[in-house]
């Protein structure tokens, strides 16, 4: 009996790889025969009797799959995984290197698929573009897609995934330093970079370009520094930050970016001086960008340097006065007394003293009022339709017992859908 069972699944065994090889050649011929609905029924066939197959009709099995799957994707994300999964087990399964030139070119097939899926998605949906170049990373393990999936991570506001992929990047030292090729273009003197020697060499035939050469590329390093000090200190992450911003800054001695992330993060941890003589140095650079004021206003506030804060807003007013920012905190910076002032009001008795005392507060607080009120005005016109700046009018308005305008503010509101 034990023959007989042993002689059993040993038939069992050759029909069921019969029967997957039968699919499998079916597969192979509706491909080429470019019949893609029926390679990937046959291959679906072939698939539900994989488990009982030898380990060499596995590895043709997943080959096959990677090819038939990867040429019926077009667009389809799914099934460019779907193929990047058949080449990877495949390529798990070819121990003996039998298959190993197939592999690589459905590898690299992939790849291509990928990258040029990625590039087509980078301006419209550049989270999924870093997706796929990160699987394109993963397949090939070109690290230069992982570069551009950590860029285009960060450009889809994927902090936690671009952080990921630079610190990868950094942790391997990726340079990205390559040659490139290069030639000037006669029509308006720019330098070209092109994709190989090939591409330049056969551009050079058509008469539109002088003075082939070649060129090793910058480095990437510096860019990856800078971004990893933007993103640790847009997530408050100061001491991973400030390790880095030396070095970031000594690769990019242009970008007043890092320059800006350097006073932040002199600021955050309590370097007041330090953080006023980095914001000098933008000054000193002649900026006319009232951001970089404002910005600076915003930082010293944040401290308590009111003052300071002030006279940041107001040139930034002097560069741009409809500069919504500024106007805004300006008012606030007038108006941050009054908490303390209705506090003090409520107070008060009922003596001659106090009614004094109070209303000499009145009179102060409607003084804030109306100097804030201009500010108000003109960052509502700025943004019309910002609805709390026309709370914020509102409010003072009343406060200055303007009823009309008061009015004329509700009706408004209540245009812009609010109560």
């Amino acid at each position: 009996m034990k023959k007989l069972g042993t002689l059993l699944i040993a038939i069992l065994v050759s029909i069921v790889a019969f029967g997957q090889k039968k699919e499998l050649k079916r597969a192979e011929r509706a491909f080429i025969k470019k019949d893609m609905p029926a390679a990937l029924e046959y291959l679906l066939q072939a698939e539900i009797l994989i488990d009982n197959a030898d380990q060499d009709l596995k590895t043709n099995f997943y080959v096959t799959k990677g090819e038939i799957v990867l040429a019926s994707a077009g667009r389809d994300y799914k099934k460019m995984k779907e193929a990047a999964e058949a080449y990877k087990m495949a390529r798990e399964l070819d121990t003996d290197g039998n298959y190993e030139s197939l592999i690589d070119n459905g590898v690299n097939n992939v790849r291509v698929a990928l990258v040029n899926s990625a590039v087509a998605d980078q301006g419209k949906n550049p989270k999924l573009a870093a997706e796929k170049l990160y699987l394109s990373y993963q397949i090939k393990k070109d690290t230069s897609d992982l570069y551009f999936a950590a860029g285009n991570a960060l450009n889809g506001k994927d902090y936690d995934q671009a952080l990921n992929y630079y610190e990868t990047l950094m942790e391997i030292g990726y340079t990205g330093i390559q040659k490139e090729y290069i030639a000037l273009r006669k029509e308006d003197e720019k330098i070209i970079t092109f994709a190989s020697k090939e591409d330049r060499d056969s551009e050079m035939i058509s008469g539109k370009y002088l003075k082939p050469e070649e060129r090793m590329s910058k480095s990437a390093r510096g860019e990856m520094l800078r971004k990893l000090v933007l993103i640790y200190s847009d997530k408050g992450q100061i001491d991973k930050a400030s390790s880095l911003i030396a070095d970031a800054r000594k690769e990019n001695p242009d970008d007043m970016s890092l320059v800006r992330a350097e006073a932040k993060l002199a600021f955050e941890s309590g370097d007041i001086e330090k953080a006023n003589k980095i914001m000098e140095e933008i000054f000193a650079s002649g900026t006319t960008d009232p951001q970089e004021y404002f910005n600076a206003g915003v930082m010293v506030a944040s401290v308590g340097k009111t003052e300071k804060a002030k006279q940041y807003y107001e040139k930034a007013l002097e560069l741009k006065p409809d500069h919504v920012g500024a106007l805004v905190n300006l008012s606030i910076i007038i108006l941050a007394p009054e908490k303390d002032i209705v506090d003090e009001m409520n107070s008060l008795g009922m003596s001659k003293a106090d009614t004094k005392t109070y209303d000499e507060l009145t009179l102060k607080r409607r003084s804030m009022y109306q100097d804030a009120l201009p500010y108000l005005e003109a960052a509502s016109k700025a943004k019309p339709a910002d609805i709390g700046l026309v709370r914020a009018r509102m409010n003072a308005y009343s406060q200055l017992e303007m009823s009309a305008k008061v009015k004329e503010m509700k009706t408004k509101i209540s245009e812009m859908g609010g109560e």
